[in-house]
């Protein structure tokens, strides 16, 4: 699938070098194709290309959002997504590691706020970008899970392959409010791993008997 990414820092290289190297076509998303963040993403993967903002969303499958959240409504408000699934990567995080948001509302309903055209998922989010580079852990017999959110049945279903390609079990939590339980989620991995020292090579498993 083309693949166009918005945000190529940690977690947006992590993802799209993974799905790079299972064969996926990589777009970064900037409309400025030449900025620093894009020319060190190129660097460590050479076969990612880079389209201003417009095009590369028009020309993608899907379309990840990895930016920090605060500037998410100035880069989704002029773009238009025509009905394409953008995948929401991103979370709100205030003061304190606690939720920008005020847990009021998850930040993905928020997402889908400034992108009304486009059919959110939240996905990538519970886990720091390490997980994304490398979800294999051999001593187990079972994979991690990646925890998916969104109003559009079809649209989660096209996220499914992604997850596998990375190797990731897949478990709908249901409807985009629930992103706002997984944004807690990432609070507590991150208050773990980046506050309290938790190694970050950890992730949790779905067992079901």
């Amino acid at each position: 699938m083309k693949l166009a990414f918005i945000g190529i820092g940690n977690v947006g290289f992590a993802l799209a070098d993974n799905l790079q190297k299972k064969g996926h076509d990589i777009v970064i998303a900037h409309d400025d194709v030449n900025s620093s963040s894009v020319r060190k993403a190129k660097e460590k993967n050479p076969n990612f290309r880079a389209l201003p903002l417009q095009e590369a969303v028009s020309g993608s499958n899907l379309v990840f959002l990895a930016t920090p959240f605060g500037i998410n409504q100035s880069v989704l408000e002029p773009l238009q997504f025509h009905g394409k699934i953008l995948i929401d990567c991103t979370n709100p995080v205030g003061a304190g590691i606690s939720h920008g948001l005020e847990s009021k509302i998850s930040g993905a309903e928020k997402v889908q706020e400034w992108a009304p055209d486009a059919k959110v998922v939240k996905s990538y989010t519970i886990y720091g970008y390490e997980n994304l580079m490398n979800a294999n852990f051999p001593n187990y017999n079972v994979k991690p899970v990646m925890l998916i959110a969104g109003n559009d049945v079809e649209a989660k279903k096209q996220v499914l392959p992604l997850n596998s390609d990375m190797g990731f079990e897949t478990l709908d939590v249901g409807d985009l409010s629930q992103a706002l339980h997984l944004e807690h989620m990432t609070l507590l991995w991150v208050k773990m791993v980046r506050a309290n020292g938790h190694h970050p090579n950890f992730t949790w498993a779905y067992l079901e008997q």
